[in-house]
């Protein structure tokens, strides 16, 4: 590109200088030689500060392989290069100044790298454009985080926080699929609580819920992090093992009796003790279903209560 190039160059930044998007103008050995005000008012630096530099001594945190890649591709196919914020965040760090977005620290941005031809139709320069697409992107997180949270409390029982039923019958059958066709193990763990509704009569509602919510977090501080614990309904609750036999689920169902019978729950100043009648069942014998494994661990329970209670009754044996 020559003087005349170059000046035409310089007229046309001109006109970009009220655009808000930045322009930056490379040669091939990638030292500036113009950009616009939105890199003056967004870097620090003045177009005659930034004239003639590195590019990556000007932006220390471009990485210099994957840049050159780009620039060697533009080059080579005469064609632009992209990138998008939900790949790369930003390709140079400006801070955000967007009183409204305040929350995000940097601007995210998208950016076009193209191929600058001159009349003599060679390619002496690459032009790099930055798009400030700050509020698109947090416009699209917030959305995402918003329907993350609507799905999980789509699957989540409001007052134990735990899974509620259709989020764990739905795991449940993902198990027992798994089992059809692999011969996997899954055991279940039904239980619930000892003469609930005398601790209600008693107590009192809200002493009934906070029982509840005591059972709910000792079961989720006993499972493993595949385990799945949830709310079948009313004081009843499932724990669903991947991979568990019946001994292995006997096991823990044994150490939840023990821990809600040594369990002290406090509710207006008095003390409310309570126990749990727990069955168990597993995949070990024949199932038709998913719903036949949960009769089989629902019968367990109910063969614990009748034989007293706080106590633990496994499916076969």
């Amino acid at each position: 590109m020559d003087e005349s190039d170059l000046n035409e160059l310089h007229r046309l930044l001109a006109i970009l200088q009220g655009i808000d998007v930045g322009v930056v103008m490379l040669d091939l050995d990638l030292r500036v030689k113009a950009w616009n005000s939105f890199m003056e008012n967004h870097s620090g630096r003045s177009a005659a500060q930034a004239s003639g530099q590195s590019f990556f001594e000007l932006f220390p945190e471009v990485p210099q392989l994957w840049f050159r890649r780009k620039v060697e591709s533009v080059l080579t196919l005469g064609t632009p290069a992209f990138t998008v914020w939900e790949q790369r965040p930003y390709v140079v760090r400006f801070k955000n100044y967007q009183p409204i977005l305040g929350q995000e620290p940097l601007m995210f941005q998208n950016t076009t790298l193209m191929p600058v031809v001159s009349i003599n139709s060679e390619t002496q320069h690459v032009c790099l454009i930055i798009y400030d697409v700050t509020s698109v992107a947090v416009n699209r997180r917030q959305l995402l985080e918003a329907n993350a949270q609507l799905e999980q409390l789509s699957r989540t029982d409001r007052l134990t926080g735990l899974s509620n039923r259709g989020h764990w019958e739905e795991e449940l059958k993902r198990q027992y699929a798994r089992h059809r066709r692999y011969g996997s193990m899954a055991s279940l763990i039904m239980f619930d609580i000892d003469h609930f509704k005398r601790i209600n009569d008693t107590y009192g509602h809200q002493a009934g819920d906070r029982v509840i919510q005591t059972l709910a977090r000792i079961t989720a501080d006993s499972i493993r992090d595949a385990d799945l614990a949830g709310r079948y309904g009313g004081e009843e609750f499932a724990v669903l093992l991947p991979d568990v036999s019946a001994p292995g689920a006997r096991l823990l169902a044994e150490r939840l009796r023990k821990t809600a019978e040594a369990t002290e729950v406090m509710h207006e100043g008095q003390s409310i003790r309570f126990t749990i009648s727990i069955g168990v069942a597993d995949l070990s014998e024949p199932c038709a279903s998913h719903e036949h494994l949960i009769q089989r661990a629902d019968h367990a329970l109910y063969a614990s209560k009748h034989a007293g209670r706080n106590r633990i009754t496994v499916h076969g044996c």
